[in-house]
């Protein structure tokens, strides 16, 4: 309940961000736009850590079991959770704005392209199928190595402290949002996901243009937390998980299954 509540908030207030930074006339609403993003992030992880951990991102769901830190099936549950918190969230943002929003902004979901009045016609704006693709497999593994890291290691999560860690987590997500949105300089194209619960919310609630490349917000972030945990998996144990052992660990528990011998 905690991921499903924490994930529909978290949905309903990013793109209600979106939507508001977008639809005002500041100058800069790529930065404005990231800076909220940051602020609700670590205030919906610090009112949801307490209660579940504080995932609300199957990205940090499916990384955490990978590493070992929770077993496979909750993370299965709590992503589920996350989808229908999600679904819930774009619900409740369609239910406040016009339909003349909702059609402008398509409820600030996640897109890779558009379809747009051209001078002969209706023409396709928007990013390339591949350098969506790249950009949300480096988003996510730099997510993930620059800030859940510290959240996994419990060392430092300990040495900084819950509010720390978080607000990093924040910064982070807000800096990558702002960096996919004004690096590649594309109408037409949302940002990185980073967040495949947050792109299916609007998407089954609105549908149209935002199941086209819908795959890549879930290909793309699942292929960097495999990459995330091989990294892992490659450093000395010295330098990560010293102390404690994660008894879920991806390749401990094929072991497990399989026998010694995988």
């Amino acid at each position: 309940m905690g991921e499903l509540l924490g994930t529909a908030v978290l949905v309903f207030m990013l793109d209600t961000i979106v939507i508001s930074t977008f639809e005002s006339d500041t100058k800069m609403p790529n930065l404005i736009m990231s800076i909220l993003i940051a602020v609700v992030i670590t205030i919906l992880l610090l009112a949801v850590v307490p209660v579940s951990g504080g995932h609300i991102n199957p990205v940090i769901s499916f990384s955490a079991a990978l590493v070992g830190i929770i077993s496979m099936s909750r993370a299965i549950i709590y992503i589920m959770a996350q989808c229908i918190g999600a679904i819930l969230g774009a619900l409740a943002l369609r239910a406040v704005v016009s339909s003349s929003i909702e059609d402008t902004f398509s409820l600030g979901g996640c897109t890779v392209t558009i379809i747009a009045p051209g001078p002969n016609g209706p023409i396709t704006l928007g990013l390339e199928t591949a350098q969506a693709l790249w950009l949300e497999i480096f988003c996510t593994f730099v997510f993930l190595f620059a800030s859940i890291w510290m959240a996994y290691d419990h060392r430092q999560a300990k040495a900084l402290g819950h509010v720390t860690v978080l607000s990093i987590v924040g910064v982070v997500l807000g800096l990558l949002v702002f960096i996919s949105t004004t690096v590649t300089g594309k109408k037409g194209y949302g940002g990185a996901g980073i967040n495949p619960a947050r792109c299916l919310g609007p998407a089954i609630i609105r549908g149209g243009h935002l199941w086209d490349g819908h795959w890549i917000f879930w290909v793309g972030p699942t292929i960097g937390c495999v990459a995330f945990y091989v990294y892992t998996k490659i450093i000395p144990a010295k330098h990560f998980n010293a102390e404690y052992g994660y008894k879920h660990d991806f390749v401990g528990v094929v072991k497990a299954l399989f026998g010694s011998n995988v």
